[in-house]
């Protein structure tokens, strides 16, 4: 068993990621910003803000693994936000290598490759990332960072990029579908045709547990996704029959989409409910033996649940 820690430890994934390596018996020191409800087994302090000039020193003592998650919120109003992430990542990691730590694990995302592909085409890790707005190009730029302190220090560098995380208490335009089927309104996606490649936050967290001490995940890409891909109208139908709501779907042109997606603050959201983006995980899958744990329709029922128990 290993002393792991884990920054971001009080977000979405992060409280989901400690929660499993304490149940595989792992030490973990989880590190937030502020403070943050309390996690079962998981020692939590907090940090403060995490940039460039962050001292790591007093919290790396005997840690053999780091999981970094830590992203600083911005608006999105600020040109400027994000930019010293990397470099803040990369002082962790050459502090991480200083102290003896041999493993940093990042937790990334498939956004860092591109927001959408053909389907039937999947993202694969070997392909080369084309990354179309800005939080892609941040986690790339990250990953980037990370990758020259692992040549130089030997460090062994594991980077996750995981799809769309679902689960309860999930946010984002996630929760804005669970709203809107919540409230059973029409919703124009029933002549979509896409592919969406989701993954359950429970299976990210085993896979991130995996990822922390499998041998053969020194040095790789990985990417993950739940058992079978699903599109937009099966999901809304999925996530109906959980909320007790029928699944209005009603359809419209593909142009109207294509105006839509022009659109500044709808266009992001649109764009994701009605294009394909789906991951090719048969690598992560062969070299680790994983296999996620939840099927689609059991993360999905227990998502719907803890929102409508939230209501």
């Amino acid at each position: 068993m290993s002393r792991i820690l884990v920054t971001g430890a009080a977000g979405f994934i992060g409280r989901a990621v400690c929660r499993e390596l304490v149940e595989h018996g792992h030490t973990v020191l989880g590190r937030t910003r502020g403070p943050a409800k309390p996690i079962a087994g998981a020692e939590l302090d907090q940090i403060g803000d995490i940039g460039p000039q962050t001292d790591w020193s007093a919290h790396l003592d005997r840690i053999e693994i780091v999981v970094h998650l830590a992203n600083r919120a911005y608006r999105r109003t600020e040109p400027r936000a994000g930019e010293d992430e990397p470099e803040a990542a990369a002082t962790l990691a050459r502090a991480s290598a200083a102290c003896g730590v041999r493993r940093f694990v990042y937790i990334s995302s498939v956004r860092a490759m591109g927001n959408a592909t053909i389907p039937g085409a999947p993202f694969r890790s070997t392909d080369v990332p084309f990354p179309r707005d800005a939080y892609g190009h941040g986690k790339l730029a990250i990953e980037r960072a990370l990758e020259v302190v692992a040549r130089e220090t030997g460090l062994e560098l594991v980077i996750l990029r995981p799809p769309l995380v679902y689960g309860p208490g999930v946010g984002a335009n996630f929760r804005v579908l669970l709203r809107l089927t919540a409230y059973g309104l029409p919703l124009p996606f029933g002549g979509v045709e896409n592919r969406r490649s989701l993954i359950f936050l429970h299976n990210l967290a085993d896979l991130a547990a995996q990822a922390c001490v499998h041998p053969a995940a020194a040095g790789r890409v990985l990417l993950a996704r739940d058992a079978f891909d699903l599109s937009t109208p099966e999901l809304i139908r999925v996530l109906a029959a959980e909320l007790g709501q029928p699944a209005r779907l009603f359809s419209v042109p593909r142009e109207v989409f294509a105006v839509l997606q022009g659109v500044p603050l709808l266009g992001p959201p649109i764009s994701r409910f009605t294009l394909s983006l789906q991951v090719d995980d048969g690598e992560t899958r062969a070299a680790l033996g994983w296999r996620p744990l939840i099927s689609p329709e059991i993360g999905l029922a227990s998502t719907a649940r803890a929102f409508r128990g939230g209501l």
